[in-house]
């Protein structure tokens, strides 16, 4: 039990023994003492505990000691601590966001320990934390349980784990400045000591500071220690590049030049398609099934997107499948966003069923083996439509570089054309204040056109009779 009531005696001396100098404290009912062998080294530790109660610490009545003290002789280590915020956070997360915590865990964590004695490798530790301590499986009843509950590591993951297991430092020592910038500092840079990017450096700070909030929700430090420290994590400027975003000429010829790459570029042209004329995300294109597309035969139609299917990697998902199936991007999980589209596609896709049909769950786009089509698969066919298309100097610049660019292509025109940028944001998927961050520059372009138009209104209504 903590308590404040804490009382101290005189240092007394005992002749003949060799530690002849005893403290004497009472916490609470309990009597504490500790001898030391010179007069001074009690002195210190009185004065130690006597700071601890004018900071208004308590003390615990069973140890003695002040709750500082107390939580640091049983603080678990860093490691320990990490592997307990995996298992908290798994059930609860998507699996790109579980991959990018064990690989947010694994950069940290082997900055965090005593010394480097008998380290293993750097690329051997990193394998050991990402793939196998900060890693969840599913036993045979389907529960979450850690990977090395289950299995048996090689020899050398073994080593390493045993390694960062002993040599781990406590969660209460990353309160202190130097031990938290050492951290942070970890989290800038790669394998090899050179920057990561800012982008990088922004998915992996928030991991690290949800772990330490997650101790300070388990009462293993007091607070979040974030702020203690002058640091902050790189500029990250969000804003696209327009130069390299493709025009619709340009747009226009590599979607023809898609269909050109024989059989799979055929089936993929409406792929793409619905990338740029919906402005789909590639992943959320990877599930459209034909119940989510209304294809009248005159006129603009309707697509509804659902959810978002990506290729995580079997180890990270529920199913034990390479690709994760979720909600949309920050939506809630049974959230739909409907968008229409323009009758070119509308015939596109109509072409594409009449030539494909689908597959058996409904689906339109297969891979090459039926399956779900592969980011590198797409990204292969759209590589060889810019390599036709463009010119060399072109294609050597990050010109319509990815088929997300087919997306920005999509969206930068709706927003040229005058769409309303709240409607070109629900269209997108996105927010607002996202579509202001990416597309700040074609957004303030037309503010002179709205002036233009708010200058004439202005003057019609000074005109007309009152």
């Amino acid at each position: 039990m903590l308590t404040y009531d804490v009382k101290f005696w005189a240092i007394r001396q005992r002749d003949g023994r060799a530690k002849p100098y005893q403290l004497r404290w009472v916490v609470g009912p309990e009597e504490h003492s500790k001898s030391y062998r010179l007069k001074s080294q009690a002195e210190g530790r009185l004065a130690e505990l006597m700071a601890a109660l004018r900071n208004r610490e308590p003390f615990d009545t069973v140890t003695g000691l002040p709750d500082s003290e107390l939580r640091a002789l049983n603080s678990p280590t860093w490691y320990a601590h990490a592997r307990d915020y995996v298992e908290m956070k798994w059930p609860t997360v998507s699996a790109k966001h579980r991959a990018s915590i064990a690989e947010s865990l694994a950069t940290v964590t082997p900055t965090l320990v005593k010394d480097e004695r008998g380290a293993p490798t750097a690329h051997a530790l990193r394998t050991a934390l990402y793939a196998w301590a900060f890693r969840l499986v599913k036993d045979e009843d389907g529960r979450w349980q850690r990977r090395t509950d289950l299995e048996t590591p090689p020899e050398h993951i073994a080593h390493a784990l045993d390694w960062i297991a002993r040599k781990s430092l406590q969660v209460t020592d990353l309160d202190t400045p130097v031990v938290l910038r050492s951290a942070l500092r970890a989290l800038s840079l790669k394998m090899d000591g050179t920057p990561a990017a800012p982008n990088t450096v922004n998915r992996k700070i928030p991991v690290f500071s949800n772990a330490l909030r997650y101790a300070v929700e388990l009462d293993r430090l007091d607070a979040v220690p974030l702020g203690k420290i002058d640091w902050s994590a790189p500029e990250v400027d969000d804003e696209i590049d327009f130069r390299y975003v493709p025009g619709p000429q340009l747009t226009r010829q590599l979607l023809e030049a898609v269909a050109d790459q024989g059989a799979r570029g055929r089936h993929l042209r409406a792929f793409f398609g619905c990338i740029y004329y919906a402005g789909a995300r590639p992943a959320e294109v990877v599930s459209l099934a034909l119940p989510d597309c209304t294809l009248p035969d005159e006129g603009w139609g309707e697509l509804v997107f659902a959810k978002s299917t990506a290729r995580i990697g079997s180890a990270w998902t529920n199913t034990g499948e390479s690709f994760d199936s979720r909600g949309l991007k920050r939506r809630a999980r049974n959230a739909t966003r409907t968008v229409p589209i323009p009758p070119i596609l509308v015939r596109m896709l109509r072409r594409h069923i009449e030539e494909f049909g689908t597959a058996p769950d409904g689906r339109l786009f297969r891979a090459a083996r039926g399956g779900l089509v592969l980011t590198k698969e797409y990204g292969e066919i759209w590589t060889a439509a810019r390599r036709v298309v463009l010119t060399s100097h072109q294609f050597d610049t990050p010109l319509a570089e990815t088929a997300y660019s087919a997306r920005r292509a999509g969206i930068s025109l709706w927003l040229k054309s005058g769409v309303a940028p709240a409607e070109v944001a629900r269209r997108a998927g996105h927010s607002i204040a996202v579509l202001h961050r990416f597309y700040n520059k074609i957004i303030n372009g037309h503010r002179h056109e709205d002036n233009a138009r708010l200058e004439r209104a202005l003057t019609d209504d000074i005109r007309s009779p009152i």
